[in-house]
């Protein structure tokens, strides 16, 4: 079982720019596929982007495709989340997740097992 912690949320203006941090615990980050989800308040949880074991498979939502971008470092067991250009529609809670699956990546929800207990980034206009 591996724990997940994201950190880097905060307020930010319009067109700005965040990292987000997910740190595991309890096991290696290498044995996951992982992904970024949000929940904006009143709405359900979305896919942001994914990425495979070995960081070189990645996919985005469209909309947020050549914004954000995805990495991991397995050495230092965290994947990370740069995210530019934000929008005040894209203030939500950030979760990261693990999908203990066999695929090369993993997008669906429901293939992930462990969840962080998410981070708030809140863009303002």
């Amino acid at each position: 079982q591996v724990q997940l912690v994201e950190s880097g949320g905060g307020l930010v203006q319009a067109g700005g720019s965040l990292r987000l941090s997910c740190a595991a615990s309890g096991r290696t980050l290498s044995t996951y596929r992982m992904g970024w989800f949000r929940q904006a308040p009143g709405k359900e949880r979305e896919f942001v982007a994914a990425i495979s074991k070995g960081g070189d498979n990645t996919k985005y939502a469209d909309s947020v495709k050549g914004r954000f971008t995805i990495s991991r470092d397995n050495a230092k067991n965290t994947v990370y989340l740069q995210m530019y250009s934000l929008k005040p529609e894209e203030t939500a809670v950030y979760s990261c997740a693990a999908a203990p699956t066999s695929r090369t990546i993993a997008t669906m929800e429901s293939l992930f097992a462990y969840w962080g207990q998410g981070t708030q980034v809140t863009v303002s206009s």
